[in-house]
């Protein structure tokens, strides 16, 4: 892709057809009527304008003049020079095209390649975008237990049922991707720092999500949106020095959805009136309906306690009476 940038600027122009070969960086899946693109390849062609034209697998035929080209290199250029660097075989050949290979007379057109160009081929280009291409960096990752993958150093969160397979994760500038094939499961803002996380709770299984999404701060003003006796039921739970009893809370909050409002907070008031708070008592509460039972309010009245004494003197047992205490 890069290669495509540097051609488009040095000609200063798009041409409106690119022949590409079937390599994995622009075609994913190869295929006579049907080839499929990928992603950063796709996003190039509709950035520049051109139309992407995959040449057909397995003909090698069709890619000649190409090929061919590449050998001309080989040999007139590169074959008996010797380069420090990249950087000097890039300038030196820069040099050898603008003042030898591009001037001699070309064997097919019986022109000069760079006279030719300037007269007639560059005026068919496009003009080159107003904005650079937004470089895409691609990598393979497989999507761990925690439901995110590791790209970068960075943590993405990724839909739990790819959980142990690979996806396709393309980074730019603003965004992260993931593909699996052709299909786009995940988007995320691009995590500056190393170690980040970007994570989207629709991606966690529905149990994982209830409680993330239920810190106890939250799961406090929902039991007291409830009401003063769910409020205290809740907050018995979460108070729990020994055991962490959030789930508890959460399992005891998601009973609204499935009873009203008025019979879960009847039911733990019902839980606290008879000293047991907890998410156990009152889903007993709520099945046996003892919610629509109203609370005796007052223990029925035992015998009265009265003031007993001994049936005999203590002098029966010991001679005298003893003193008193």
């Amino acid at each position: 892709m890069a290669c495509h940038e540097h051609a488009f600027d040095w000609f200063g122009g798009v041409v409106k057809r690119v022949v590409i070969d079937n390599v994995k960086a622009g075609v994913l899946k190869t295929d006579l009527h049907d080839p499929v693109l990928g992603e950063p390849y796709r996003r190039l062609a509709q950035h520049y304008g051109f139309v992407a034209s995959p040449n057909r697998p397995r003909t090698p035929r069709h890619k000649g003049k190409v090929e061919s080209g590449v050998h001309y290199v080989k040999r007139n250029f590169i074959a008996g020079r010797t380069f420090a660097d990249l950087e000097s075989l890039n300038e030196r050949g820069k040099r050898w095209v603008m003042e030898t290979t591009g001037q001699r007379i070309h064997g097919t057109t019986k022109e000069a390649p760079l006279g030719r160009f300037h007269r007639q081929e560059q005026a068919s280009l496009q003009a080159l975008p107003v904005r650079e291409f937004e470089w895409i960096a691609t990598y393979q990752a497989k999507v761990q237990r925690d439901c995110h993958v590791n790209v970068e150093s960075r943590y993405y969160s990724a839909p739990f049922r790819l959980i142990g397979k690979q996806v396709d994760v393309y980074v730019g500038r603003r965004l992260v991707e993931m593909y699996v094939g052709t299909e786009l499961v995940a988007t995320h803002p691009r995590v500056k720092e190393k170690g980040g996380r970007a994570t989207r709770l629709e991606h966690y299984p529905e149990a994982k999500r209830e409680w993330l999404a239920n810190p106890p701060e939250r799961c406090r003003e929902r039991a007291q949106a409830i009401g003063n006796s769910c409020a205290k039921v809740v907050d018995a739970l979460l108070d729990d020095p020994i055991q962490d009893r959030r789930r508890s809370a959460q399992s005891l909050l998601r009973w609204s959805e499935t009873v009203s409002t008025e019979r879960l907070e009847n039911a733990c008031r019902r839980a606290l009136h008879y000293g047991d708070p907890s998410s156990r008592r009152v889903k007993k509460i709520l099945d046996a309906g003892l919610d629509r039972v109203p609370i005796e309010r007052e223990y029925p009245k035992g015998i009265p306690l009265a003031s007993y004494r001994f049936a005999r003197p203590a002098s029966t047992f010991f001679g005298k009476e003893a003193p008193s205490c």
